[in-house]
């Protein structure tokens, strides 16, 4: 027995040793290893090239590109909107960078009348402004909602706050009949547009009119526009790529339906809606709703319905329409099938100059420092991939499009994905993130110059004005990392500075607004970019990925004992804290081996070999919290911990599958049993992560 034991030994090492060797020369092809004249840069390079990425900087550079991406209106699927996406195809060209277009054929919506007038008791008509007089328009397209249907209401006025069931809730204590009604609402409340048409409807109204207060008289007339409908991507085909000649459902079809609103309805300025509300009668307004009236907003004190009657007229239209995706791609020498993404959206509904060309101007000149840096020697590690969408104030449809087509690719072989969407807004960095990416994060704001201090840098006043590390989640479903993260699940970032905007989806989103207001010396886009920048090259460059996991288990935990608080010990969290315990091991393990790599400067094959296993493991463990399922009613989403809520008054931000559980929308007798299976779910997908990370079969 002792020697067929040797026997059997000698053999498995013998097979282990040829197997190695295969795959080590399999890998090799596949990677295409480099020539002397491109070999992988030292880590004194690379330090050398980071600094000149920095130094390049320059915020007359970026001013000029925002200038020429605004001279005039682009929304998604008109002549200009291509005139743009030329400008940008032009510019990745003109760097000497590999670039394309891809492009769907996608359903979008426009207007094609609109009309609005109230009627008051003593009989005077008087016609509502729908547009925004003070503002040279310039082709830009009225003031709408994309996707509302067409439609004409004639009914009392009444004001519904932000449109939440509280809101409502409130109203029928205060005996106000909506039905039939013309709802007037504000825009808040965590309610998304199409939740709050959709809210009014099931309630019975009309139409809606929505306003955003401001709190700024010079943009009372702004009128915000966007989208109502529900979800992301094209309509016409939900989790699959709307390509020429493809699979395509019909308008009719209940799938398609139901992402749109059963009502009509339209945008409006703060001065109109407020010329409405100041003639309402009946109930007075609730005391909750007027102590959180912006400063310089509502006088209401009246919430209707009536005497003032409205007339709400909209006709529109839904087309297809080509979209264009611009990609300029820098590819790697060593790991060419590992993507660095970095994305920023480019139409917009007016001229866009915060949202989003302030974020396409950062990209732009991320583009030019790359090229700077090609050009004195630099290649990256991995491949970076510079990613300019179309129609993402319709939904996303750019990049889901995109992100559906490529699913397998990006499921395997994407490390991360860094949006900016709007730059600039105004003053103050706010940073969110999947936790793993937060330590590198703050490592790079120790580099970037402070925009607003002198000798001063990003990171210490960040840190004084959130007294410590504050980095948000991406629960949220407003930009193009949605659907990187929440479908595919692909560790993501998005950043800007300024919390909001007094001109958003407005006209006066304009060039001179951002050089007068939002950031006249242009040096908030530098850091921007400066961020933006290093931090790709750090995960495009790092020969172990700068993740780290053990801040994703610290995460975890505290949503386990808010969970757990919330619960209150009528149902257990158990799995999921077993399930955390289980991940935080494997974290603090990929973490001390990833420590000994880094230190490890050898180049034999099995080294490199070592560390591309790690970076794998690294690079798909944050896939392990998506669920094939999708959450409930809502499969296109399939993380667990990030993703969007069906109930927008819930009371938790993450784990969306047990925040719908927990919601009163879930009915009481089937509340224990989803929730303890959707703790399950979470429990499954944290075990999987931890799975993934440890890189061994169970």
């Amino acid at each position: 027995m002792l020697i067929e034991g040797k026997t059997s030994c000698s053999f498995l090492f013998a097979s282990t040793l040829i197997l190695l060797t295969l795959y080590t020369t399999l890998y090799h092809q596949l990677r295409r290893l480099p020539s002397a004249a491109t070999a992988p840069v030292s880590d004194r390079n690379t330090l050398h090239y980071r600094d000149a990425f920095t130094s390049a900087a320059n915020n007359e550079t970026v001013a000029a590109y925002l200038r020429d991406l605004t001279l005039h209106p682009h929304l998604a699927g008109t002549p200009l909107s291509l005139s743009t996406a030329l400008y940008v195809y032009t510019h990745f060209q003109s760097h000497g960078l590999t670039t394309r277009f891809v492009n769907f054929s996608s359903l979008l919506s426009y207007p094609k009348h609109a009309s609005l007038t109230a009627h008051f008791v003593d009989g005077t008509i008087l016609s509502v402004s729908l547009e925004e007089p003070s503002v040279p328009q310039n082709g830009a397209m009225r003031p709408y909602h994309a996707y509302s249907p067409s439609g004409s209401a004639y009914g009392e006025a009444v004001f519904l706050n932000y449109g939440r069931e509280q809101d409502y809730s409130e109203l029928a204590l205060l005996g106000v009949e909506v039905k039939d009604c013309v709802g007037i609402l504000r825009r808040g409340g965590e309610m998304s547009r199409y939740e709050a048409v959709e809210n009014a409807a099931a309630h019975g109204l009309a139409a809606v009119l929505m306003y955003t207060e401001g709190g700024d008289d010079r943009y009372r007339e702004g009128v915000e526009r966007g989208t109502v409908m529900n979800g992301l991507g094209d309509p016409l085909s939900p989790g699959w790529a709307g390509v020429e000649g493809g699979e395509k459902l019909g308008l009719k079809d209940p799938k398609v339906m139901e992402k749109f609103p059963g009502i009509p309805s339209l945008p409006v300025s703060e001065a109109a809606a407020e010329s409405i509300l100041i003639s309402l009668e009946e109930a007075k307004v609730p005391y909750e709703w007027r102590k959180i009236f912006k400063s310089g907003g509502s006088t209401s004190t009246k919430v209707g319905p009536g005497p003032i009657m409205l007339n709400l007229t909209y006709e529109g239209e839904q087309k297809m329409t080509n979209i264009h995706n611009v990609f300029a791609v820098i590819r790697g020498t060593e790991e060419p099938d590992r993507f660095v993404l970095l994305g920023n959206h480019r139409d917009a509904w007016t001229y866009g100059a915060v949202d989003p060309n302030s974020g396409t101007a950062a990209l732009l000149d991320i583009a030019r420092r790359y090229a700077l840096l090609m050009h004195s020697g630099w290649n990256p590690r991995r491949t970076i991939v510079l990613c300019s969408w179309d129609a993402e104030e319709f939904g996303m449809v750019g990049s889901t499009e995109w992100v559906e087509q490529n699913y397998a690719n990006l499921g395997s072989k994407a490390v991360a994905y860094f949006n900016v969407d709007c730059a600039v807004q105004g003053s103050g960095l706010f940073v969110s993130a999947t936790p793993q990416l937060d330590d590198l994060l703050v490592e790079v704001m120790k580099k970037i110059k402070d925009p607003d201090s002198e000798n001063a840098f990003l990171y210490e006043q960040w840190m004084a004005a959130n007294k410590g590390v504050n980095i948000q989640r991406l629960s949220r479903v407003d930009s193009d990392f949605a659907p990187f993260l929440q479908h595919v699940g692909i560790p993501s970032v998005d950043l800007y500075f300024g919390s909001d905007f007094p001109v958003y989806h407005t006209a006066f989103d304009s060039y001179s607004w951002m050089a007068n207001f939002g950031d006249p010396s242009f040096q908030r886009h530098v850091a921007v970019a400066g961020v933006w920048g290093l931090v790709t090259l750090h995960l495009a460059d790092d020969p172990i990925l700068p993740f780290n996991y053990v801040s994703y288990a610290t995460e975890l935990l505290e949503y386990e004992n808010v969970l757990n608080n919330l619960l209150e010990g009528n149902v257990s969290s158990q799995p999921i804290a077993a399930a955390i315990e289980e991940f935080a091991h494997a974290a603090a393990d990929s973490e001390g081996e990833a420590k000994k790599l880094r230190g490890d400067q050898s180049l034999d094959d099995f080294s490199i070999l070592r560390r591309r296993i790690l970076n794998d493991r690294l690079m798909l463990a944050e896939r392990g919290f998506t669920d094939s399922e999708g959450l409930t009613g809502r499969q296109w989403f399939k993380h667990l911990v990030y993703g969007p809520r069906g109930d927008p008054e819930s009371k938790i931000s993450f784990f969306p599958g047990i925040a719908d559980a927990i919601s009163p929308r879930t009915k009481e007798e089937k509340r224990e049993a989803i929730l303890r299976h959707e703790i399950w779910r979470v429990a499954r997908a944290i075990q999987r992560a931890a799975y993934t990370l440890r890189g061994e079969l169970t």
